[in-house]
């Protein structure tokens, strides 16, 4: 056992042991970016983190440093926010990518805690190298709004958006002295007024026909003013609990599956 799940922790002849017996890594990409005024800049760093954490904890296997910042442009208009442009972030998970192969790993996962925002990125990043260099690398990404969908149903009473109920429940959950409870807003945004009747206002809910509008960061202070999207006053630990322990459990049959797999990628060398 290593002394830590966290890569930063480790001496490099940790990670030169560790990687002979088992070649999966896991990345948590996150953000810097306003979640309204009752949760901190970092939910969504901090939403990889506590995901990768637990499910590193629980299948044994690392973790690399959390990237904190992602493709946020739309926040801007809010001090603190910091983005990255779309081909930096690109860059960036590329860079990561070829530094965590030339280690030894064969089997990356990105978790990505910016919800759909930073998935351009990621993916095209991903397919970049995967076609060009890495074609012995299995690379695989991890999004809440795609692997929580289950869950979500049975518990959500609201929208799901941008500081929604379950993102600010899994905060309450993992984070709880991040949270202002005081500051919950208790109102949607008009999603139908502002994005048409094709938008997708629910991440985590089913959706008919959508038709996306682009979006500014001044534009997005005028019609969130608070930068809350989705009330979440419902918000609460128990709910968050219920969430997170679903995620992680999806992610490790995943990663279970994942040490079966015989399939054709990842295979070359």
């Amino acid at each position: 056992m290593n002394k830590s799940i966290w890569l930063h922790d480790l001496t490099w002849q940790d990670v030169e042991r560790h990687v002979k017996k088992d070649a999966i890594v896991i990345v948590p990409v996150g953000s810097t970016e306003e979640h309204g005024l009752a949760a901190p800049l970092g939910l969504d760093t901090y939403v990889a983190i506590a995901l990768a954490e637990d499910v590193a904890k629980k299948m044994k296997v690392l973790v690399s440093p959390p990237l904190w910042f992602g493709d946020s442009s739309h926040h801007l208009g809010f001090p603190g926010t910091i983005s990255l442009r779309t081909a930096t972030l690109t860059s960036v998970i590329e860079d990561i990518s070829h530094s965590l192969a030339k280690a030894g790993f064969r089997k990356i996962l990105f978790i990505n805690g910016h919800k759909i925002a930073n998935l351009p990125a990621i993916v095209t990043a991903v397919k970049n190298v995967h076609e060009a260099s890495l074609k012995h690398v299995l690379f695989a990404i991890i999004d809440p709004s795609k692997i929580a969908k289950g869950v979500a149903k049975k518990m959500k009473r609201e929208p799901e958006h941008h500081a929604g109920d379950l993102e600010t429940s899994h905060l309450i959950y993992k984070y709880p002295h991040l949270i202002n409870k005081s500051q919950l807003p208790k109102k949607n945004i008009n999603f139908v007024k502002i994005f048409s009747p094709f938008s997708h206002f629910d991440l985590l809910g089913p959706a008919n026909e959508v038709i996306d509008i682009a979006w500014n960061s001044e534009e997005q202070r005028r019609f969130a003013p608070t930068g809350a999207f989705s009330a979440s006053h419902r918000a609460s630990a128990e709910k968050g609990k219920q969430y997170h322990d679903y995620m992680v459990e999806i992610i490790s049959q995943f990663i279970r599956w994942l040490r079966r797999y015989q399939g054709p990628i990842g295979a070359a060398e």
